[in-house]
């Protein structure tokens, strides 16, 4: 299942974000932006306890988050959402899980993994700004499973159908938020129209 989010703000960030004239101060910002903008929608119907606090005039009842958060990014470009993550909800904790498409094979590959303790009951928001062909995305929610992950959401902020397609075709208990489902992928396996390689783009690697 996914959630395309299409917010007339996320939309406008979305279009600055793809422009090729873009440097990569401003993209890391929009990256940012539009996540926070994507996970306060993914986060609507996260549990809430009730509490009591005293205002300067009264006691009020209010509510608070009610679960353990724990934020994954796919390194590298993973790491570009995560303080709109944080900034959203900082006392998530925060785990990392390293992998890279085989130039050849097309599959995910790890290279590093540290993830926190699941506790019962934690939600697991794993993001990446591109899921293209869902190798990496899927091989993540594996992982996150067997190491005792119940709840997981995929945020990212662009997507295509064959990738959806395979996240889904292997946990398709997971729901998927996207700012957008772009048209396909090309014979590289990037998404068309895209944002180009967001690891670059947000690092100036290039």
């Amino acid at each position: 299942m996914h959630i395309e989010v299409t917010h007339p703000c996320v939309q406008h960030k979305l279009s600055l974000l793809r422009d090729v004239d873009t440097g990569h101060t401003q993209f890391r910002q929009l990256a940012r932006e539009i996540t926070q903008f994507l996970c306060y929608e993914a986060l609507k119907h996260v549990p809430v306890a009730p509490v009591t606090v005293t205002t300067p005039l009264a006691e009020a009842a209010c509510h608070r988050i009610a679960t353990d958060i724990i934020v994954v990014p796919i390194l590298r470009a993973g790491v570009g959402m995560l303080d709109g993550v944080l900034e959203l909800v900082p006392t998530a904790r925060v785990g990392f899980m390293g992998l890279y498409r085989d130039a050849d094979t097309k599959q995910p590959v790890e290279y590093y993994r540290k993830l926190p303790a699941a506790r019962p009951g934690a939600l697991h928001i794993v993001v990446d700004p591109m899921l293209a062909t869902g190798g990496s995305t899927a091989e993540t929610l594996s992982i996150l499973k067997a190491n005792g992950a119940e709840q997981i959401i995929v945020v990212a902020i662009v997507s295509c159908p064959e990738g959806l397609a395979a996240v889904a075709e292997h946990h398709d208990d997971v729901p998927v938020y996207v700012a957008s489902v772009d048209s396909h992928l090309d014979d590289r396996k990037y998404i068309v129209p895209g944002l180009g390689d967001a690891g670059d783009r947000l690092f100036g690697t290039r």
